[in-house]
């Protein structure tokens, strides 16, 4: 029987040049990291349940793998399970620990710019009879302290707060949210979502406050469809996916051996040069910033000035987002209009609502995120190419009402 190849990627006669600034959505795998997947599905293929030999190997790959992870956030390696990313392990951590403790309360807390796979999960126990209370952050997407200080009570059983924002870099001080949850009801389980700071700045601190922590492969330069969570020990949690009891029972199905260790090879080869890494986006992104202040058409950094260096949000001032990103994409450069998990849904963003962003600006947000890959000629390249586009689309459109 022969079957049609369709998955194949399409062909290109001449490899153009790529200017890459999307690697908030995801980020383009290591060469290692490809290189060592691929020894795996060639030669460690067995199950890690399997008793015989070629299980025992895969079983210690991914052994190593977990020891790496949690050692990048000074953990122990029985307090780190495997997901396939960052959306099932928000929802394991919050479902989980929910219906693991239903005497806790039914009260929960969560930040207005929280990504989707936290707010839909909240929206859906909602519906289940649980009282969610969304906190205000400020114009710089800064959550409220003094607001989510009186939303604590004595039945909050969980409280969820990204660390960095996906579409705009904002980062939230962790240390003195635990502070203030724990001063009023220490019974209170803590989630944080790192996927957007894992591997781009330092998580042992950060980790030490927290009941659980969500981090991701694919936004380190690993491959897709592999994730941890990690649980603080003797914290209780049930699994939300039930089967052959992989993962401490905690997450059943056989493990994607040769995404787990991709990941830790990412996770390993990040952290080695955290710190090097850290500093090119911020020489990168203060470039962008300083070329962008010398433009003449309009516009308004969105990013607060103490974000992370790897995220800047900029909106062109009556220049429809998605308009302005295909005239990029046609010069092979790569952005995106804010979360890529609701961009092809056409939603306005839910985060620069809750900064209370002018919609005049909010309609014209593009999001910029850099990786190790770029170079300064790329961010001069998109400075130039912005110049070229933005006054002719604002020209065009002009303040004219969008459809």
């Amino acid at each position: 029987m022969n079957l049609k190849v369709w998955c194949e990627p399409e062909p290109h006669a001449k490899k153009r040049k790529e200017i890459y600034l999307d690697n908030s959505a995801t980020t383009r795998p290591y060469d290692e990291v490809v290189d060592y997947m691929e020894r795996i599905n060639r030669e460690t293929y067995g199950n890690p349940s399997s008793l015989h030999l070629k299980g025992i190997e895969a079983e210690r790959l991914v052994k190593k793998a977990r020891e790496t992870i949690a050692a990048s956030l000074g953990a122990n390696p029985k307090e780190i399970i495997f997901t396939s990313g960052g959306t099932e392990s928000n929802n394991l951590a919050i479902l989980g620990y929910l219906d693991a403790n239903p005497k806790n309360g039914r009260h929960i807390i969560a930040t207005k710019i929280e990504h989707p796979s936290v707010l839909e999960v909240f929206k859906r126990l909602e519906s289940r009879g649980y009282q969610a209370e969304y906190i205000d952050v400020d114009e710089k997407g800064m959550l409220d302290l003094e607001k989510f200080r009186s939303a604590i009570k004595a039945d909050t059983s969980l409280i969820s707060v990204i660390l960095v924002n996906n579409e705009t870099g904002s980062i939230q001080a962790i240390d003195k949210i635990a502070e203030i949850k724990n001063s009023i009801n220490p019974k209170t389980a803590f989630h944080v979502d790192a996927v957007q700071a894992y591997g781009k700045m330092n998580l042992t601190t950060i980790r030490g406050y927290v009941d659980f922590m969500s981090v991701s492969s694919h936004k380190i330069h690993g491959p897709k469809g592999a994730g941890a969570l990690y649980v603080k020990n003797k914290t209780k949690i049930n699994p939300i996916i039930f089967g052959g009891g992989q993962e401490k029972s905690l997450r059943s199905g056989t493990e994607n051996v040769a995404g787990i260790c991709g990941f830790g090879l990412a996770a390993k080869m990040a952290f080695d040069k955290i710190e090097e890494n850290h500093a090119k986006a911020e020489k990168l992104k203060s470039l962008f910033i300083n070329k962008l202040k010398t433009c003449s058409y309009e516009l308004k950094i969105i990013s607060p000035e103490h974000s992370s260096p790897y995220i800047l949000n900029v909106s062109f001032k009556h220049v429809p987002a998605e308009v302005l990103l295909h005239h990029l994409e046609s010069r092979n450069i790569f952005v995106s209009t804010g979360a890529a998990c609701s961009s092809r849904k056409n939603l306005k963003s839910h985060v620069l609502a809750a900064m209370k962003i002018e919609k005049c600006y909010a309609e014209g947000a593009i999001r910029f995120s850099f990786s190790i890959f770029n170079t300064e000629e790329d961010i001069i390249e998109v400075s130039d190419a912005l110049g070229a586009i933005v006054p002719k689309l604002q020209a065009i459109y002009g303040g004219k009402p969008q459809v």
